[in-house]
């Protein structure tokens, strides 16, 4: 069992730039609570192993995981990003641009993501990155199904929730939800699952044929 030293040299086992070390900072002060670094890499690690050209992100926070997941996606695919913060995505824009992105690699949609998801196109991605409310993951699970390619990946941040979802006597809202979330992943016949044990824990499946 990995310890906490090991896991700490996990997160930072891929480190951040300067670019995504300045949204870092943009995000904790405005409360958008960026991912860790290692959560980032596998991020930008999934995007490169799925040759990912179609990406949906819901949650834009102020872009470093749209930054982690365009710096692995193919040069020619777009980062589709959905928040209801109109200013959190004022600042992901300026992330992606002091990085090189602009353009037809962005498409940053302001809204709620259930309101959201369902306009998208059916088996139109390749993958799906979840970071915003915990108690909508399982909606968001079902979206995904339906969005993603066969091949394609669905990724769900705080998985541990605070460290929690592992303590049988933790019943909050947020706390259930991602319990529940887990054994719905872990038992569709249609995912392939994993849990990494990075940042707060990322779930992630990808979507069998």
């Amino acid at each position: 069992m990995a310890t906490p030293a090991s896991l700490e040299y996990a997160e930072e086992f891929v480190p951040e730039d300067d670019i995504l070390r300045s949204a870092r900072r943009r995000g904790i002060e405005v409360g958008a609570h960026p991912i860790l670094p290692g959560c980032g890499a596998a991020l930008c690690f999934l995007a490169t192993a799925v040759n990912a050209r179609s990406v949906v992100e819901v949650g834009t926070g102020c872009g470093v995981s749209g930054l982690w997941l365009l710096r692995g996606m193919r040069s020619d695919g777009t980062l589709t990003s959905v928040d209801v913060e109109r200013e959190h995505q004022r600042m992901a824009r300026q992330t992606f641009a002091e990085a090189g992105f602009s353009g037809s690699r962005i498409r940053l949609i302001g809204g709620l993501a259930l309101d959201v998801l369902p306009r998208l196109a059916d088996g139109g991605y390749d993958l799906v990155f979840c970071d915003a409310a915990k108690q909508e993951y399982i909606d968001y699970l079902t979206e995904s199904v339906r969005l993603l390619r066969p091949g394609g990946v669905v990724a769900f941040r705080n998985a541990f929730c605070d460290d929690q979802v592992a303590d049988p006597t933790r019943r909050d809202p947020d706390t259930v939800a991602m319990r529940e979330l887990g054994k719905l992943v872990r038992n569709d016949e249609r995912l392939r699952p994993l849990l990494l044990p990075l940042g707060d824990g990322l779930l992630a499946a990808v979507r069998l044929g």
